[in-house]
C-alpha cells in the first residue's frame, strides 16, 4: 500500500453479491426480505379484478340426485346379495332425496338484472338505488327475488319491496310507502336537499 500525497484514501471496492445457481449472481430487488414468490391471491378471490358474477342456479340440484340415484342403486344391488335390511332402508331413503332434489331443482330464468328491471317498472316511481336478494319459498324452495327499491330524487322521498318469481317472472306481491327515514343528520330535510346559500356578492 502506497501512502497517497493528498492524504485521501484509496477507494474500497463494492462487496460483489454472493453467488447464485451455477456461479450466476444471486438476484437482487424489490422481493428481498418479504414474502415469496408466487404468494398471491387466487384471481376469483381478487375483489380488485372486475368480473361477471352469476347467481349459482338450482338446477344444479340434479347433480346431487343423479349421485343419490347411485347410491341407491349400489345399496339396493347389496340388498339384493346380501339380503341386509339395512341397505334396503338406505336404499329407499336415498331415492326419495333424489326425488325430493329433481322436484326442487327449478331453473334460473329470471337474473339478478333482470329482476331489477322488472322491480322497477313494478314500483310506479323513478327508481335510484335498489338491492335485489334471492330468497326461497315452499316446500320445493322455489327461488324468488326480493327488490329493495329507494326513489331517484336525494334524499329518496319513497321506497319499495317487490317480490317476484324467478322462474317465470310473475310479481309475487309489492308494497311502496313515504320513506320515513330521517335524513337530517347528513345535512338533508324530508323535502330534499338543504337549500343552497346566499350567492357571494
Amino acid at each position: 500500500m502506497t501512502d497517497d500525497p493528498a492524504g485521501v484514501p484509496p477507494a474500497t471496492p463494492a462487496p460483489t453479491p454472493p453467488a447464485g445457481p451455477q456461479g450466476s449472481p444471486a438476484p437482487t430487488g424489490a422481493n428481498d426480505g418479504r414474502r415469496p414468490r408466487g404468494d398471491e391471491l387466487p384471481e376469483e378471490l381478487d375483489i380488485t379484478l372486475a368480473r361477471p358474477y352469476q347467481v349459482p342456479d338450482n338446477s344444479k340440484r340434479k347433480i346431487a340426485a343423479a349421485c343419490y340415484v347411485v347410491a341407491a342403486a349400489a345399496c339396493a344391488a347389496g340388498t339384493a346379495v346380501s339380503g341386509n335390511g339395512g341397505l334396503l332402508a338406505a336404499a329407499v331413503f336415498l331415492a326419495l332425496a333424489a326425488a325430493y332434489h329433481l322436484a326442487a331443482a327449478w331453473p334460473l330464468k329470471l337474473d339478478e338484472t333482470s329482476a331489477l328491471a322488472a322491480s322497477a317498472a313494478a314500483a310506479g316511481f323513478p327508481v335510484g338505488h335498489a338491492s335485489a336478494q334471492l330468497a326461497w319459498r315452499g316446500l320445493r324452495s322455489r327461488p324468488v327475488w326480493r327488490v329493495l327499491l329507494y326513489s331517484a330524487d336525494e334524499p329518496p322521498s319513497k321506497r319499495g319491496l317487490v317480490e317476484l318469481d324467478a322462474v317465470d317472472g310473475e310479481i309475487l306481491g309489492s308494497y311502496t310507502e313515504d320513506n320515513p327515514e330521517d335524513w337530517s343528520a347528513y345535512g338533508f330535510s324530508s323535502a330534499g336537499p338543504p337549500p343552497a346559500g346566499p350567492a357571494p356578492s
